[in-house]
């Protein structure tokens, strides 16, 4: 049983669609929801599933580094296999992420390493690119450059406007995450050392991750 902790921040909808798709896997615990503000509306999802749940606020503490620490405790209390980092907008301290070293996991709405940090829907429409999507890593102290897992494409259009394609993007989002977490839970992916193997061979390249109409599978 993969007992799970995810992090918010705010709506949570990488949380329901995680609640959607592996809430009733035999092989996946919800052991806590945790949000960096009391008023983050994806606690209402957790609720409803009867997840537990808990808030550490970010305006509470002074620093990163007393935050990163009141929210190791909370996190432990649960003693989890693995931590989901789910629009989870705050930077986590060196000693929080070696502490949850091989563990930690996120996604972010760009093909990494392009466009890590903030606004990448913006600067991909900015920047003329005709591909986009969203990847899985690991976390490391490096913002956003951790280990890729996998990562979804999908076609920039010439109209597509910032909210379009930040939606198009986050539907592949809602696809990509549980799928990676399930390989977590049934041992097809591992990391030890920041070193990923994946169906027992190491992995080498981000997992192409490409989603049909009825149909999901990786390449």
């Amino acid at each position: 049983m993969l007992s799970i902790v995810v992090l918010i921040s705010g709506r949570g909808s990488n949380l329901q669609a995680l609640i959607n798709a592996l809430g009733s896997a035999g092989n996946i615990q919800f052991s806590a929801v945790i949000a960096s503000r009391d008023d983050a509306a994806g606690l209402q999802y957790a609720q409803q599933a009867e997840i537990p749940t808990a808030t550490v606020s970010r305006r509470e503490f002074a620093d990163t580094d007393s935050f990163s620490t009141a929210l190791k405790q909370e996190i432990e209390q649960s003693q989890p296999a693995l931590v989901v980092l789910a629009g989870f907008m705050h930077i986590l301290s060196d000693e929080f992420v070696q502490h949850f070293a091989d563990r930690l996991i996120n996604i972010h709405p760009s093909l990494l390493p392009k466009f890590r940090g903030l606004n990448t829907h913006r600067r991909a429409i900015a920047e003329g690119v005709t591909e986009h999507g969203a990847s899985v890593h690991y976390v490391n102290e490096e913002l956003d450059g951790g280990p890729i897992i996998a990562q979804t494409i999908i076609d920039v259009r010439a109209t597509d406007s910032i909210d379009e394609l930040a939606a198009r993007v986050l539907a592949q989002e809602h696809l990509l995450y549980p799928t990676v977490i399930q390989w977590i839970a049934d041992g097809s992916l591992q990391c030890i050392d920041s070193k990923i193997t994946f169906r027992g061979e190491p992995l080498l390249k981000p997992i192409l991750f490409e989603s049909r109409p009825e149909t999901t599978e990786c390449v």
